[in-house]
Order: C-alpha cells, then structure tokens, then sequence
C-alpha cells in the first residue's frame, strides 16, 4: 500500500501558496491508518519507551495508537487552560505569532524516556516547544515519530538536538 495515495493535497489552503497535506483520507481507511501507526512505531520497539508524548490535536490521534503498540503511556501535551491540573507551560513563535502549549506538572518523571510524536513535522516550532517541555521536567527522549515530514522547510534542524527523526513520508516541494 502506498500510503501517498491517501494523503489529498489541497492547494492555496489555509492561505495562497500553501500545498496543505490532508492526512483525513488516510485517517478513514482502516489499512492505511494501521500501516502508517505501525511505520511510524516501528523503529522504536525494543528502544524502552516509558511515554509517548503528541501535541494537541493530531498528535493525540497517532501518539494514543503508538504509545498502545509500544507497550507504553501516552501523555498529551495541550493548548492553554485546557488541563485541569497544575502544568508547565512554555510558548514558542509561530510563522505569524506565538503560541502556548502546557503539560502537567506530574506527566513525565525524571529519567523517563519518552517517545514525541505528532502528524507533520514543517517549521519545527510545535515539536521543539514540546520537547523543550518534556526535557525540562526531566523526560529523556529517545526520539521524534511523525507521519510528514515538510523537507524544505527547517523542521529537522529545529529538533535535531532532541534525538533522531523518524519521518514516514517526505515531500521536498
């Protein structure tokens, strides 16, 4: 199965000259969501995952069915105010402004070896105020998962001091 074939670009989405990879059509076909799960797991079995961490929203959809094939917890890392407990919280820019992601206090313990998984990796933004999140309370992670990597776009140099990139698909246009 070629998983390209379920991913549907959508042009000038959300704005002019933007290719918006839609992950949707993969999402409903039962085969092409249990290969990309099992891609993006995969290079992690045997490697001791405690927790596997996805931002809010798509994370949580790939992180949940990873942490389950790696035997492992899943924590979600959210939007502000969105977790009822204490939290960490760290922002970050965006490409046009900041934004703010929060975790609690007690999900992810020192020496853990954590897992950080999200569908697309692009600027590299999300994935590098997450891990800086997961590092600051003491998580080890192990590695990076994503179902996209944006080649052309410096995603992977933004994370490349927090461990190895595993990426399913890559488009470099």
């Amino acid at each position: 199965m070629d998983l390209n074939q379920l991913i549907r670009n959508v042009p000038d989405w959300p704005k002019p000259g933007i290719q918006y990879k839609d992950i949707t059509p993969l999402l409903r076909d039962p085969s092409g969501l249990a290969m990309a799960v099992e891609l993006m797991a995969s290079p992690w079995r045997g490697k001791a995952v405690d927790l596997v961490c996805g931002a809010e929203s798509r994370g949580f959809i790939f992180g949940t069915a990873i942490a389950q094939a790696l035997s492992a917890g899943f924590v979600p890392i959210r939007k502000p105010d969105k977790l009822p407990a204490e939290t960490h919280a760290i922002s970050y820019d965006l490409e046009y402004g900041s934004d703010t992601l929060e975790v609690h206090t007690d999900a992810v313990l020192k020496g853990q070896r954590v897992l950080m998984v999200d569908d697309l990796l692009a600027t590299g933004g999300t994935m590098k105020a997450s891990c800086d999140l997961v590092e600051k309370m003491g998580g080890n992670i192990v590695g990076i998962t994503v179902l996209i990597e944006l080649g052309f776009l410096p995603g992977r140099e933004m994370v490349s001091d927090h461990g190895s990139v595993h990426a399913v698909l890559t488009y470099d246009d």
